[in-house]
């Protein structure tokens, strides 16, 4: 059997904006987290079009370690969250609920009330963090993710969640 190697968490982690900059590293970092992770493009877009993207990094400039990322789209009195991603390696260690809270409190700020999201049917531990964190299933989206191309089942669903802010 394989062990995975987790390493120790950073002393030091930082919220920071989604720059052109760190594209290359967020793709990275996607690619190796999903069987059907976002695009450069999708994350390019993101940026161009305005949306919340913002960076958890540990350590100091230049040598950061990207843990982590989310993009949010603020609509009228809600945020959807697009994607939110911690590293691999980096995972089970709280960085995803550090970033959930960043963009509760920024929602807050922003007027929202809401806090919506899609997380995949068989994401069990996603759902966990999700539900830890006081968000709610509210709905299903049937076929609404690509799956692994299986003739029987070529989509899955996504599990509806919200949060009242």
């Amino acid at each position: 059997m394989n062990a995975v190697f987790k390493p120790q968490q950073p002393v030091q982690a930082q919220l920071e904006p989604m720059t052109a900059r760190w594209l290359s590293e967020v793709a990275r970092v996607e690619h190796s987290a999903y069987q059907h992770p976002w695009t450069m493009g999708n994350f390019n877009d993101s940026l161009n079009a305005g949306y919340m993207a913002q960076l958890l990094t540990g350590g100091t400039a230049p040598s950061a370690t990207l843990l982590g990322y989310f993009v949010a789209m603020k609509g009228v009195d809600e945020t959807h969250l697009l994607n939110l991603t911690v590293a691999p390696a980096y995972q089970r260690q709280g960085w995803a609920r550090v970033m959930l809270d960043a963009l509760m409190l920024w929602s807050r700020g922003q007027g929202a009330q809401w806090l919506w999201l899609e997380v995949r049917a068989s994401n069990a531990h996603a759902k966990a963090v999700y539900q830890h964190c006081g968000f709610r299933e509210v709905g299903l989206r049937k076929g609404y993710y690509p799956a692994g191309g299986s003739l029987l089942n070529p989509r899955e669903d996504a599990i509806v969640m919200s949060f009242k802010l």
